[in-house]
């Protein structure tokens, strides 16, 4: 497996899902406990550059998501977004099968549907009842099936049986449909803008930059995405680079000069203000309070 690193200091590895099967933004397959290469490669801090659906079959895992620690038991899903930071470990017992597949795999067929990938992709760990996991298992068996196939379409096919899976996640994870929406402009706007965040936060920290990539006013901007996630285009722009300064902070070995730099912040005076605005605490805090807590 490939390992790629962005930037100078970002040592965390990066596992692209393209490198790793010739090219293909979709894969699943099986995890056992009792495999040393899926132990070890799990066991280790990394993030993947796609979305992840495991369903835990059999046994116990232990598992650090970001700054939440989960110890899971079958039946179960776990579920991540790209970029987050997670490390696993798990007993000779455990059974796991995995999804994996890119932002972009799913995008033209979703639109309309999903307008929250966060609200289900961030629910970390859902237990699962025998009626829920043998539905999830039933997407599972016919997309192995297609992924193990050389029939023709069979990306298409691949498509649309994990839009029905991942409609299925999201009713499980999120009963509250909060991830439901109805396709209209203001919904659309909104996504492209997290997309685009989730993409350009290293160097674009204003919400004119946005804007402009949207062709649209600031101010209209700014309204749209306050009425549909509560909060203004600058607190997601701001929320997004808090979250990596934490990541850096909690998993890497990296000054705050280094992280500041890697943020585009001016200097590391100016970072720390930022931070600590923003979680109440200054870097070095942060990093010391939240290793003592998980470690």
């Amino acid at each position: 497996m490939e390992v790629t690193k962005a930037g100078k200091i970002a040592d965390i590895p990066m596992y692209r899902l393209e490198d790793c099967v010739n090219g293909m933004p979709f894969f699943i397959g099986q995890i056992k406990g009792d495999c040393e290469e899926d132990v070890e490669h799990w066991g280790i801090p990394h993030r993947h550059n796609g979305f992840s659906i495991d369903i835990l079959l059999k046994g116990t895992i232990r598992q650090a998501i970001d700054f939440k620690q989960y110890e899971v038991t079958a039946p179960a899903i776990m579920l991540m977004e790209p970029d987050q930071v997670h490390q696993h470990a798990m007993g000779d017992d455990v059974e796991i099968i995995n999804i994996s597949f890119t932002p972009d795999f799913l995008v033209p067929e979703m639109r309309g549907v999903i307008s929250c990938w966060h609200c289900i992709f961030n629910s970390g760990m859902v237990p699962l009842t025998a009626e829920q996991l043998e539905e999830l298992l039933s997407y599972a068996r016919l997309l192995e099936r297609e992924y193990e196939s050389d029939k023709a379409r069979k990306e298409a096919v691949l498509r649309n049986l994990l839009n029905a899976m991942v409609i299925a996640i999201g009713r499980i994870s999120e009963p509250s449909n909060a991830w439901l929406n109805g396709e209209n402009s203001q919904y659309n706007m909104a996504r492209q803008f997290k997309v685009l965040v989730d993409q350009h936060f290293h160097e674009k920290t204003q919400v004119s930059d946005y804007a402009e990539m949207l062709f649209v006013t600031p101010g209209h901007l700014n309204d749209t995405v306050k009425s549909l996630l509560g909060r203004n285009a600058k607190y997601v722009i701001d929320e997004k680079r808090t979250m990596e300064a934490k990541r850096l902070l909690y998993w890497g070995e990296h000054s705050v000069k280094q992280i500041a730099a890697r943020l585009n912040f001016e200097d590391d005076a100016y970072f720390n203000r930022f931070f600590k605005k923003h979680t109440g605490l200054t870097p070095a805090s942060f990093q010391k309070t939240t290793r003592e807590k998980y470690n």
